[in-house]
């Protein structure tokens, strides 16, 4: 496991992060066990902000809570000045509850219920990402019903493959999100709009997918959006946001290769001057939303080994106090991750195991075939790049509580989620 951020191994041999050493908060905090490292995050943040500046371009960096989401998370980014990109009423509550100011929050989501946009409307937040007609329609009724408006920003698949995993493509013209650009869709969507007076057309936007390593897609992507632009700009004043999505790749494994992230930044942003000078329009205010780019490389999740088991020939396995229930990546993408013996990471790794959960399902595991420091129950698993769509995914499948989580930073650790008790599970049984 390549060690990254503020993570290092001590004297005794364990594994550091944030200043934290992992048995300690095992032994405090219980296994399995989500840590975040504050500094990684900030750092990655600052990253995005430095290749804005470079260029001295208006810009909004909006952290994607679908990555992760808790009140500790929301405070965090908007101590870091970011806004917010909430795809649900949860996601808006537990913003709102951390205090996060709703004039830096917009809201996303293919099929909003109506509760979700009428909470969006009375929460007062900046704007709502429109996805599809039948939602405009629902929009103006409840502005109506509210006598008051809204600033929307239509969102548009412009029909570029990401080339990454196809259940993490979105910006591809067969996809349940957005208003089609070939089709025609995304101009009928704009004139709908432009008709109605209680919605204010402030922006346009895209994301073509996830885990992406290449700019090629933003770039091909950018200009489609900015000749619609052009298109729109014509009878629309109040147009002044392109939002280009997320999807930016980070490091899970040795074998990912992807530029530094400030470097991927600037690409984008290139590709996206390029295309308004080609419309001749001067750049609009840019809107990024990362999610995965900022907080994955930071979260590290520490297991308890457990039983193993041999299989002649065939393959040996290690279990451990955890699984599909705080990590489905694997299970859902074929995820691939590195991990190392937390509590023993001088020594040398000479076994091959895989790693499997706790689930009764055949298909909980979390590694095949890592390469580790022959591992005993006890012992604890180190797995790195765990901090999006882990937390956020989990479930009580086989009614086992999710992991509590940690954040640290300059060697203090504070509790942000608790672990789930088993009265915790119950507590919606009547």
């Amino acid at each position: 496991m390549e060690l990254n951020g503020t993570s290092r191994v001590n004297q005794k041999g364990v594994l550091e992060i944030g200043g934290c050493a992992v048995d300690d908060l095992a032994k405090t905090y219980g296994t399995p066990l989500i840590i975040y490292d504050v500094a990684q995050i900030r750092e990655r943040i600052q990253a995005y902000r430095n290749a804005f500046q470079f260029f001295q371009v208006p810009y909004a960096l909006a952290y994607a809570s679908k990555a992760f989401s808790c009140k500790a998370m929301c405070r965090l980014a908007d101590d870091e000045a970011m806004w917010l990109d909430v795809v649900s009423g949860g996601e808006l509550y537990t913003a709102l509850a951390a205090n996060f100011p709703a004039g830096r929050i917009y809201m996303h989501g293919n099929n909003k219920t109506s509760d979700e946009l009428e909470y969006a409307v009375s929460s007062g937040i900046h704007h709502i990402v429109i996805d599809n007609f039948d939602e405009i329609n629902r929009l103006v009724e409840i502005l109506d019903k509210h006598n008051t408006a809204m600033q929307i920003v239509l969102r548009v698949t412009p029909g570029v493959d990401a080339h990454t995993h196809e259940f993490i493509t979105t910006g591809t013209q067969d996809s349940k999100f957005g208003f089609d650009l070939f089709s025609g869709q995304a101009d009928q969507a704009v004139n709908v709009v432009l008709r109605q007076p209680r919605l204010t057309l402030i922006g346009l936007h895209m994301h073509i997918g996830s885990q992406i390593f290449e700019a090629e897609g933003f770039h091909v992507a950018s200009e489609r959006m900015a000749e619609l632009f052009s298109r729109t700009k014509v009878n629309c004043d109040t147009l002044e946001w392109f939002n280009m999505g997320g999807g930016l790749g980070i490091r899970y494994t040795k074998e990912d290769h992807l530029p530094p992230l400030e470097e991927a930044v600037k690409g984008l942003i290139e590709g996206a001057k390029r295309a308004f000078e080609r419309v001749g329009l001067a750049l609009p205010k840019l809107i990024v939303e990362p999610g995965r780019s900022i907080v994955a490389e930071a979260g590290t999740t520490i297991y308890r080994v457990g039983s193993r088991k041999s299989v002649p020939n065939v393959r040996d396995y290690i279990a451990i106090d955890g699984g599909m229930t705080d990590n489905p990546r694997l299970a859902l993408y074929g995820a691939v991750y590195e991990a190392s013996i937390a509590n023993r990471m001088l020594d040398e790794p000479t076994m091959t195991v895989s790693v499997a959960g706790k689930c009764c399902e055949s298909g909980d595991m979390i590694l095949w075939d890592a390469l580790l420091a022959q591992p005993q129950p006890g012992d604890l698993l180190a797995v790195s790049c765990t901090g999006a769509y882990n937390y956020s995914m989990a479930s009580n499948y086989n009614r086992l509580p999710r992991p509590a989580v940690v954040f640290v930073e300059r060697g203090e650790a504070r509790l942000v989620i608790r672990r789930e008790t088993y009265a915790d599970v119950c507590t919606l049984d009547l």
